[in-house]
């Protein structure tokens, strides 16, 4: 439907008001509600939104060391640009009609995450490739409310089902209202799941997003998540898409599987058809430039303090430059074989990226390699990554990754130096707010003791 349609039969239907949301840079998604006649007014033109979005971080502290906006701008308003064919109703809020919007046309936002893969994904068309995406994400479920769990310290979280039950055909029944909420209201809000099931660990799930081309899959997947929070909310539960809430348990994913296809999507230029060469000298390049580029853009693969708890030897997380055929032990595992099917896993990502900031590092980084006509320098590993001793190893934390983020040519070439500047300076500040934190650890080992 075009923008005067879905104006015109939300006025029919007797819509008094509409919600949209922009995404900021930690992939939260942050809305208002507007009176239909402000929609309209709207729809021609732009409205104002508050750029502290990209000025403060998750928890609304504002960033002392950004440049783009601050108490130095008086942060002022700028133009959000609705699009029209994120349109959507919420099913599980009376069917209140949604949009997605972002400040693609404002110069001076380089910070917004979805603009930023708009800009990668035209490059991408502009060598004629179309680039399609899905996002699969693991999260952990627990019983209660937010202020419950906030009353507790976050301490003796109840996990919505106990044991390690990856698969389970038992453990949804237990809460199959739930279960069930997840994968039909999902669809009958435009994110359709190819599948849905427990993963190992206490009151975990894996949920595999249809694939779309790469925005309408950063889109989904960014929707998906706060859906997946709003449709828990219902029913007395909290989801949790932190990357490694119990050092004893599994981490949770967020892999990206990508491949490349022609404009009408009707060939997968990552397809060979040669049995004896299963990937085709396109892939080979775009496998390259992901592997090559990897180190220099892993915040955004790995954003928070906490995604390098995930990121284990041992822990179903990669930790190396590795690439392998089927292989779960490497950064990236090839799927080929099929012409439609043929794809690459990125599984560096963790179920807390933002999938705007995700996709984009692994669209550019693909693209890198085949503009350069990067060839593959290592071998598929076969067995165990984790016992490689000769494979580039990966930052273990987030200021090491953040600072060759931030030095990296390559990094700033793909991704612009505006967004590297500004984002690593966010990372940055995380860091320093890690650092003043005094630490359950710290108590128990030093308390007495010291």
């Amino acid at each position: 439907m075009g923008k005067q349609e879905i104006v015109g039969r939300l006025e029919e239907a007797g819509h008094r008001k509409i919600k949209f949301a922009v995404c900021d840079i930690d992939g939260i998604l942050r809305s208002k509600i507007l009176l239909i006649e402000k929609f309209i007014e709207i729809s021609r033109k732009s409205t104002g939104f508050c750029d502290v979005v990209f000025g403060w971080d998750s928890n609304d502290a504002c960033y002392d060391n950004v440049e783009m906006t601050g108490w130095h701008t008086g942060y002022p308003d700028k133009k959000a640009h609705l699009d029209f064919t994120t349109f959507r109703h919420v099913p599980w809020d009376n069917d209140i009609p949604y949009f997605l919007g972002d400040f693609e046309n404002e110069s001076d936002v380089p910070a917004c995450p979805r603009s930023l893969l708009k800009k990668i994904r035209q490059q991408a068309a502009q060598i004629g490739f179309k680039a399609v995406f899905a996002q699969e994400f693991e999260w952990f479920n627990f019983i209660g409310t937010p202020s419950e769990v906030d009353a507790s310290g976050y301490r003796n979280l109840q996990p919505l089902t106990p044991g390690m039950f990856g698969y389970s055909q038992l453990r949804p029944n237990l809460h199959k209202a739930y279960f069930n909420d997840l994968f039909d209201l999902l669809y009958k809000f435009d994110i359709p799941l190819e599948s849905l099931h427990t993963e190992t660990g206490p009151g975990v799930y894996e949920a595999a997003i249809r694939y779309d081309e790469v925005l309408a899959a950063a889109d989904k997947a960014t929707l998906f998540k706060t859906a997946v929070k709003e449709i828990a909310y219902q029913h007395g539960i909290m989801a949790s898409f932190m990357a490694k809430w119990n050092e004893e348990l599994p981490g949770c994913s967020g892999h990206l599987h990508q491949s490349l296809w022609n404009p009408d999507q009707t060939e997968n230029l990552f397809y060979s058809g040669d049995p004896q060469k299963p990937m085709s000298a396109i892939m080979e390049s775009y496998l390259a430039g992901i592997l090559h580029c990897l180190p220099w853009v892993l915040p955004l693969y790995a954003p928070t303090i906490n995604s390098y708890k995930r990121l284990r030897d041992g822990a179903w997380a990669p930790t190396t430059v590795t690439w392998g055929y089927d292989n779960r032990t490497t950064a990236v595992r090839v799927l080929n074989g099929d012409p439609k099917a043929t794809r690459l896993e990125m599984r560096v990502a963790g179920s807390d990226t933002n999938p705007y900031l995700a996709m984009a590092a692994s669209l550019a980084s693909g693209l890198y390699g085949i503009k350069n006509e990067l060839k593959l320098d290592s071998p598929a590993i076969v067995g165990n990554a984790y016992t490689n001793s000769t494979a580039t190893k990966l930052p273990s934390n987030l200021w090491q990754a953040t600072q060759q983020m931030a030095q990296s040519e390559i990094a700033n070439e793909i991704l612009g130096e505006a967004f590297v500047q500004h984002f690593a300076k966010t990372r940055e500040w995380e860091w320093r707010q890690f650092g003043k934190a005094v630490t359950d650890w710290e108590l128990k080992r030093y308390f007495e003791i010291i």
